[in-house]
């Protein structure tokens, strides 16, 4: 079986990700590398990978890699499996679905896995495994300096927050879902097809990949100091503010505001004042534990928000 790990460039001297790549190849998996250099290179490195006919192709660095690398492969209608080895920031989406953090045990996942069908968001050409994140969390991970990440991991996200909660100002926008709508100045979106961003915030708590549903959190401006709620939010997650969050289960969700809405897929900006997310169900093979939190395998029902 022919493998191609497509790395992020950051990551071309890792030696223990070295001593893993010799470690499968020592039990006869064949497994090439290719280095991005430039943007677009990962999403290049993976559509060549799927048009060469590789059943594994493996995303090496953090959530924006994933991003690129399945978009890639999704332009091409891949119908191999897709692995993660985490070696970003926060690395968000492989911590939430149980894929190791240490190198050979989750290039073992990658390439032994049978993989699980899970769902694909899409937004225009755009594609996201994990969460779509509008409002403060787009500042918080746009802004923060990559010199910080690499010294402090996820805990730079939250230090950016704590900066930036004098000066966040609410974003007008409509909500539209199937059956419902709402709008309104909001602070934060979250549309979940996997469950935390932004370094380990849990918007979407009970998001899964394979019931055909996203999870979709908004938290409106609230009759308090901006600071104050955001603070609460950070440092509480979620369940902080449940009372005044708007949550739907449902396949589809349009976004529209006054002016361009930044919304971020997997960590990846994109702007436009309209935004229509719609699910993929079952359109990828991703290589998974077993026993992964974000593998629900029983269909949930779409519910209004609570």
């Amino acid at each position: 079986m022919k493998a191609r790990i497509v790395l992020h460039g950051k990551q071309a001297q890792n030696e223990d990700l070295r001593e893993a790549v010799k470690a499968v190849r020592v039990d006869d998996l064949e497994v090439e590398v290719r280095v991005t250099w430039e943007a677009g290179d990962a999403c290049r490195l993976a559509a060549e990978a799927a048009r060469l006919g590789c059943k594994r192709v493996i995303a090496g660095g953090g959530d924006g890699t994933v991003n690129e690398v399945l978009t890639g492969l999704m332009s091409e209608g891949f119908e191999g499996t897709l692995g993660i080895l985490p070696l970003g920031t926060a690395n968000d989406f492989a911590r939430s679905a149980g894929v190791p953090l240490e190198l050979e045990p989750a290039l073992r996942l990658a390439l032994t896995s049978e993989g699980h069908a899970v769902d694909v968001g899409k937004v225009g050409a755009r594609y996201f495994l994990n969460v779509a994140t509008g409002g403060f969390g787009v500042d918080i991970t746009t802004q923060t300096d990559p010199r910080l990440k690499q010294a402090l991991g996820g805990a730079a996200y939250f230090l950016t927050g704590v900066a930036k909660f004098g000066s966040v100002e609410p974003s007008w926008a409509k909500v539209t879902v199937p059956d419902d709508s709402w709008e309104g100045e909001l602070l934060v979106l979250g549309i979940g097809n996997g469950r935390q961003a932004g370094g380990g915030h849990e918007l979407c708590p009970e998001a899964v990949l394979d019931d055909g549903l996203f999870d979709v959190v908004v938290l409106p401006n609230l009759d308090m100091p901006v600071h104050e709620a955001l603070g609460q939010l950070m440092r509480r997650g979620p369940d902080a503010l449940e009372d005044a969050t708007y949550r739907w289960r449902v396949p589809w969700v349009e976004i529209a505001s006054t002016e361009a809405l930044t919304v971020n897929l997997d960590g990846e900006p994109e702007a436009a004042s309209t935004h229509r997310f719609e699910l993929l169900p079952g359109a990828l093979s991703l290589a998974l534990p077993e026993d992964s939190l974000l593998l629900g395998r029983t269909p949930r029902s779409s519910q209004a928000p609570t």
